[in-house]
């Protein structure tokens, strides 16, 4: 079991979020798809998205609610279990491959990442404004792990290999910092 739920409950259960904004101005459906998608709601179908009934999603459903409503759309919530064992697990199934394709993107800038730190190796790009941009993009890899690890409440396969990649991409950066730093504080002729 996960999140707390008792051998008593049942495994899962969801809500899902029936919403029609206003056809016009399409900014207030941008506005509402972005915020679902943000937090990792599953697109059920035009309007339909689906979460597990767990805290970390109710801020964003409350978002996404209110962005609805506040645009002059219609908005509901309604709680659902599947109706028999095979959909709860349907549901699981593709809730739990969206958050593969997220681990995957995530693992793909872990590679971006370390490339462009071995770049800035290899043709000796050992300055502060350098060292500074990458410690930013490492910041937003670790943001981003945080909010893919609380989303991901049914353990994806790619999890733990996302936490490996972030520590050695930490690991990476230190290392840059260490060069950029020993740069920094050679004296000329030092021949280091």
């Amino acid at each position: 079991m996960t999140n707390g739920q008792s051998a008593g409950e049942p495994a899962e259960r969801w809500l899902l979020v029936v919403l029609k904004p206003p056809a016009k101005p399409s900014r207030h459906r941008v506005a509402v798809w972005r915020e679902l998608r943000r937090i990792g709601a599953l697109s059920l179908g035009p309007g339909i998205w689906a979460v597990p009934d767990v805290p970390v999603f109710t801020d964003g459903l409350s978002r996404a609610l209110g962005l609805t409503e506040q645009s002059g759309g219609q908005a509901m919530t309604l709680q659902a279990s599947g109706r028999g064992p095979e959909d709860a697990d349907r549901l699981k199934a593709l809730f739990t491959a969206a958050r593969s394709e997220d681990w995957t993107e995530f693992l793909t800038d872990c590679g971006k990442f370390e490339n462009e730190l071995a770049n800035g190796i290899r043709n000796a790009r050992f300055t502060l404004a350098e060292l500074e941009e990458e410690e930013q993009s490492l910041e937003r890899l670790r943001r981003w792990h945080r909010d893919l690890t609380a989303r991901d409440v049914f353990g994806s396969p790619e999890a733990a290999e996302a936490a490996e990649r972030l520590r050695r991409c930490t690991t990476a950066c230190e290392d840059y910092a260490e060069r950029v730093l020993h740069s920094l504080h050679q004296t000329p002729g030092d021949g280091r």
